[in-house]
């Protein structure tokens, strides 16, 4: 039997995934710094969260492609909650974000095109287009007094064959929210490329600061995709359920629309009890919001308080979302620091998982439980001051 080249990867357990196995069958404490599952972060859901999908009518089979109408609608108010106002026609649900890529990767692009991505981001991208014969090339965000998207580095990036630029807004893991004046940037190259533009809007209410915008609303002469849902909305991951929101009204939109719903109805509506939920879910979504943002501040607060004491330790400034970078000195491979950290009890993401260079950066989740977090700062903080601190010192490197 052949294999499609597609799925031909590298299947065996990484290093990092063997030594993480290994010390939780061997019962050893882990503080988790990359927990990011809210349902298993010790939030408060509460006890009527499931009622909603009792109603008999998801007993009937109704199979609109785009998604039962209440269901699209009950999105449109979350967007009217953001300044956007969205008809429920430019809505279509999907079960996942994955498969919201998967349909506009479909829409958008014939085998071997590429779609521009700025990193970092998601680990899971390179996957999906993968299967769907897409090529993924990056454009970097830039550090400079904060993240910053590099629209000439962009520029020099698009090919021929290029179809779309995919921007996470807010950036996960960066948390860098898009300014007005990037997005103006990006809408001029995707009207000279004559580019899509696809939107990931899942961290959009977790702001830090300033109120966050959408691009719901659209950008003159660019066709665009945002795509969202409940699994950060309101911390229902395993509830399966999303959309795409095509953005603006035209014929350009008309057609993706035509053609999206066709996509749709090929791989079947999400089923039929979370959409009759959905409406009560985004409505009730406050709740979790508020415990999730105070939680995420208080965590921040206390990474800045411990890293204040390892001078050699930056925490990049963020925005949004709910996690932190560390630029760290890069004296080792980071997936040798990961490795140290873990010996100590200590589990943190490398940054190359999200497309950050291969030393010198870690990637730490903000979500997890107060005491879990604060224990696992302490670790770490201790590990860079007593072992790469002492590095510095005995050899004059500075990063």
């Amino acid at each position: 039997m052949r294999f499609s080249r597609r799925t031909d990867w590298n299947t065996e357990e990484s290093e990092l995934g063997r030594a993480h196995r290994l010390r939780i069958a061997a019962g050893l404490p882990i503080a988790d710094l990359t927990a990011s599952n809210p349902t298993r972060c010790g939030f408060t859901y509460p006890e009527s969260l499931l009622d909603a999908l009792r109603d008999p009518r998801a007993l009937g089979y109704d199979p609109q492609p785009k998604g039962l109408l209440a269901a699209r609608e009950a999105v449109c108010r979350y967007y009217a909650g953001h300044g956007a106002g969205l008809d429920p026609a430019q809505i279509i649900l999907t079960t996942s974000t994955s498969e919201a890529y998967s349909f506009l990767f479909h829409l958008l692009c014939d085998p071997g095109d590429e779609i521009l991505i700025a990193q970092p981001s998601y680990p899971l991208f390179d996957f999906l287009a993968e299967l769907c014969d897409v090529r993924l090339k990056a454009a970097s965000l830039v550090y400079d007094h904060g993240w910053q998207i590099d629209v000439e580095a962009m520029r020099r990036a698009i090919a021929p064959n290029t179809r779309a630029i995919v921007v996470v807004h807010p950036n996960n893991p960066t948390g860098h929210f898009t300014k007005t004046w990037e997005a103006e940037e990006l809408a001029r190259l995707c009207r000279e490329f004559s580019l899509a533009l696809i939107v990931d809007e899942v961290f959009l209410d977790y702001p830090l600061a300033e109120k966050s915008w959408t691009f719901s609303a659209g950008l003159e002469g660019v066709p665009v995709f945002v795509v969202s849902g409940m699994s950060k909305i309101a911390g229902l991951p395993q509830m399966k359920a999303a959309w795409i929101a095509v953005a603006g009204q035209g014929p350009m939109q008309k057609r993706a629309l035509d053609r999206l719903e066709v996509i749709a109805d090929t791989f079947l509506s999400m089923n039929a009890p979370v959409q009759g939920a959905l409406p009560t879910w985004l409505e009730e979504r406050a709740d979790i919001q508020i415990e999730i943002r105070a939680r995420v501040a208080a965590n921040l607060a206390e990474l800045d308080l411990q890293i204040g004491g390892a001078p050699a330790v930056q925490r990049l400034a963020v925005e949004g979302g709910w996690y932190a970078v560390l630029r760290i000195p890069a004296i080792a491979p980071d997936e040798s620091t990961v490795l140290a950290l873990l010996e100590r009890g200590v589990w943190v993401h490398p940054g190359y998982f999200f497309g950050l260079p291969t030393s010198g950066w870690l990637v730490l989740s903000l979500l997890g439980p107060m005491r879990d977090f604060s224990t696992g700062v302490t670790l770490l903080v201790d590990y860079l001051k007593t072992n790469q601190v002492s590095n510095i010192t005995a050899t004059g490197f500075k990063y």
